[in-house]
């Protein structure tokens, strides 16, 4: 029982009064919002004519973010279901966090598809459903898969973290002093008190939806690979995008769970939760992961020699060797995400926090540089040398990119001192049981 009532103090004492960190990282994000909001303001007046959008390169930073965003929501899922499917005991004191980016991460990836449109208060009319102007939507173009899935995801990662958080709210309700915060633990808490049949019809609701979640981690990213591999544009047009999107988003979310919760970890005194172990772990699927898009990089340029094909052999020589302009973005994407991750085969350097957060932002970067290189390379080289052009994002692109990352962190610090960032029910139950098997282990 005393580890119990410890779990609850380190955790519940997290949502105290923040600390001056904490405070400063709220503030950068504060100010990197209002310089986004003022560049989007700026180009919601003059149009999209303050980026560098062009002809033949129709799709910039603003959809190179919606894809890496959508990525980044796939960690969330992964450690949630998956692993809670597979009873993989490291999920325990990470899986909270994940969730909550997973939704953050979504809704920051939202925002961009009307950022691009340049006019969007026209987004309206491209809601895929019949309207009164007879505007019927082609259900057969991915985008519409896009909203479909993306909006299907969201919706089912929402009810997955909201019904792991009740038990952990009915825990702060019962310890916090009346005022703004119990009344908004006990309602959201749902009358929870911990009966049997409440945690008979928990446990077969949260697995029901495990279930139902896990299928949603392929699916999602592979829609959206679709919008790609659809077309008949050069380096898009694969069957290879689905499985290596896939593998891609999870490894930028795992990174960025170790970037979110080393520093956490500090700032809110979870170091006795939050060990060395959970973040060995995720460093290790990370080699996996970083193996997995190794094999991609390699399997695509062996497609484009072995099939003979005189467009996409010009096209891959273009984007590793052909321009000094565009193949520092390729190189830097393939040394991020497959040479970093192979530095955690040494357990000095995944052991390392400092150096996993040094390691992790590299991967995150290599993640963007990946969409970029995807998204922007193929469009800049068509088929006829007549719609050849260069790309470059202008400083508007930049600061609303910006935004995207300061939005995100600012959801993200402001729902670790609202909210548990710690699954309490969850390590106590992982804490009863091993006291359990130890006990029988001593009897025996």
């Amino acid at each position: 029982m005393q580890v119990l009532r410890e779990i609850d103090r380190i955790v519940l004492g997290s949502l105290g009064k923040p600390s001056r960190s904490y405070l400063v990282f709220l503030g950068v994000c504060v100010l990197f919002m209002g310089l986004g909001l003022l560049a989007f303001g700026y180009q919601y007046i003059m149009g999209l004519g303050v980026t560098g959008l062009t002809i033949p390169v129709g799709w910039g930073v603003f959809i190179t973010n919606f894809v890496f965003w959508v990525g980044i929501a796939h960690s969330g899922t992964l450690i949630s279901a998956i692993l809670f499917l597979f009873r993989t005991k490291w999920r325990n004191g990470i899986n909270r966090a994940a969730e909550a980016m997973t939704i953050f991460a979504i809704m920051t990836a939202g925002l961009f598809p009307i950022v691009h449109l340049g006019r969007p208060w026209v987004f309206f009319w491209i809601m895929p459903y019949p309207n009164w102007r007879h505007l019927w939507p082609n259900f057969k173009s991915p985008l519409v898969w896009d909203v479909v899935a993306v909006t299907t995801y969201f919706t089912v990662s929402l009810l997955f973290f909201y019904l792991g958080l009740i038990p952990d709210l009915a825990t702060a309700r019962d310890h916090t002093e009346p005022g703004w915060r119990k009344k908004l633990y006990t309602y959201l808490a749902l009358g929870w008190t911990g009966k049997y049949e409440q945690w008979r019809h928990y446990a077969r609701t949260y697995l029901a939806l495990a279930v139902l979640a896990a299928p949603l981690v392929i699916s999602v990213h592979s829609v959206v690979s679709w919008d790609f591999a659809m077309s008949l544009v050069r380096g898009w047009h694969t069957t290879i995008f689905a499985p290596f999107f896939v593998a891609g988003a999870i490894h930028s979310g795992l990174a960025m769970v170790i970037t979110l919760l080393v520093p956490l970890r500090r700032v809110l005194g979870l170091e006795k939760i939050l060990t060395v172990y959970y973040f060995e772990q995720m460093a290790l699927m990370l080699i996996l992961t970083g193996g997995i898009l190794g094999y991609a990089y390699m399997i695509e340029h062996f497609i484009a020699w072995y099939s003979g094909n005189i467009f996409e052999r010009q096209f891959a020589w273009y984007r590793a060797f052909g321009s000094a302009y565009y193949s520092p973005t390729f190189w830097g994407m393939v040394i991020f995400n497959v040479l970093v991750p192979c530095t955690f085969f040494f357990k000095k350097l995944r052991t390392n926090l400092r150096y996993l957060v040094f390691a992790c932002i590299l991967i995150n970067i290599g993640m963007w540089l990946e969409r970029f290189v995807i998204i922007v390379i193929s469009l800049s080289r068509d088929y006829l040398p007549s719609s050849w052009g260069n790309y470059a994002p202008s400083p508007v692109e930049v600061a609303i990119t910006l935004f995207s990352f300061a939005f995100f962190l600012f959801l993200f610090l402001c729902f670790v001192k609202l909210f548990p960032s710690i699954p309490m029910s969850e390590l106590k139950e992982q804490a009863i049981e091993e006291q359990h098997n130890q006990y029988w282990g001593e009897e025996k």
